[in-house]
């Protein structure tokens, strides 16, 4: 926006002190001059030495002490103002300097360039909380464009994985034209899908991070024993125990996208099992202003620092690569993005036997409010 240029702030600072010092000086002075007219008595304003003077040469000098006393007023409001724009200018300077950090930091930013930060030193005050505040937004704006650019590399390399072997397919089928078509078509079927589940699960990722869905009651426990119920097969195809254990867990939110939440952690849980003797454990509750569900299953031992990064995008352990029902790497990342959506906290705690534990906490409302 182009702006039409004005006084600085400095300079309107520095009229502002120096006017202020004015004005005062002229009160003070008009105090002084109404003390000598009203207070002093009459006789300490004669002097003496007049050939005129009616009382042993003593006369008046009432309107003489105007004479007398304004030209060392203007000389005083002359001081006062050199004094007010010189001492204003020089504090209006040591009081901006900060806001001259911040303003270069910010320039700085504009320039993507986020790793500038202005660590104003000094004890806490206005300016120190605007600093620390804007150091704290350049940290997460830092972090978010990182994580946006790595995301897009991934989701870049994701997509372009399908592309590749549809046309290296069809290569070998134009090359080679012997070769079994119904091998072909099946073979680009599964890639395709496995594209189409990509595209599905980034859209559904953006949809969710965007907000941009409309809340209403639910139970978290119905929607849990929903997931169990259409994920029942596949635990049974891969040998794992599905237990359930839930109470009452009302919330608001988008039932698609909670749905889409518990789903994602069931088959997760079901997937990175141990295969054929594998155990899942849904469980739901309520905590004072939250509900709770808890997906925990068997599996290879996991450290803390492993499972924290489970929930980045195409974050994928060793054996998940090549599992039969890996999915494509974001089935966390929507959990996350769903929880946060939905102002709620996501933990992910490896068990000391193997496998992992995932807490969901949303904020809780009353249970007369879910429709059933």
């Amino acid at each position: 926006m182009d702006r039409a240029a004005g006084l600085s702030v400095r300079a309107k600072l520095t009229l502002s002190y120096a006017g202020f010092l004015m004005l005062a000086g002229v009160l003070l002075l008009a105090a002084v001059w109404v003390f000598l007219l009203r207070y002093v008595p009459e006789r300490a304003l004669m002097v003496t030495g007049s050939m005129d003077a009616p009382d042993h040469g003593v006369f008046p000098v009432r309107s003489n002490l105007l004479r007398v006393f304004a030209p060392r007023a203007a000389a005083v409001f002359a001081l006062l103002l050199a004094f007010g724009l010189v001492g204003g200018w020089i504090l209006a300077g040591r009081m901006l300097a900060p806001m001259t950090r911040i303003t270069d930091a910010a320039r700085l930013a504009s320039t993507e360039s986020l790793s500038h930060r202005i660590r104003l030193p000094g004890r806490k005050d206005e300016f120190r909380e605007l600093a620390d505040a804007f150091d704290g937004m350049l940290a997460r704006l830092e972090a978010h464009v990182a994580e946006q650019r790595r995301f897009a590399a991934n989701a870049s390399h994701e997509l372009r994985t399908p592309l590749a072997i549809s046309k290296a397919l069809l290569d070998v089928a134009r090359s080679d034209p012997h070769h079994d078509a119904g091998e072909v078509v099946d073979r680009l079927h599964a890639v395709n899908t496995r594209a189409i589940n990509l595209t599905e699960a980034l859209l559904l990722l953006s949809r969710a991070g965007q907000r941009s869905f409309t809340r209403e009651p639910v139970d978290l426990s119905l929607l849990a024993d929903e997931a169990v119920e259409t994920l029942v097969p596949l635990a049974e195809q891969r040998g794992v125990t599905i237990e359930t254990d839930g109470d009452v867990a009302p919330t608001t939110g988008s039932q698609a996208l909670l749905l889409q939440l518990c789903t994602n952690l069931v088959h997760n849980a079901i997937v990175h099992n141990l295969p054929g003797r594998g155990t899942v454990r849904v469980s739901t509750g309520v905590r004072p202003g939250t509900v709770v569900l808890c997906v925990e299953n068997t599996g290879e031992n996991l450290t803390p620092e492993a499972a924290s990064t489970l929930t980045e995008p195409f974050q994928r352990g060793t054996e998940r690569v090549h599992a039969d029902h890996a999915g494509v790497g974001l089935g966390l990342a929507i959990v996350k993005t769903i929880t946060h959506a939905h102002d709620g906290t996501l933990t992910l705690t490896p068990r000391p036997a193997g496998g992992l534990r995932i807490t969901v906490e949303l904020p809780a409302t009353a249970p007369s409010a879910v429709r059933r």
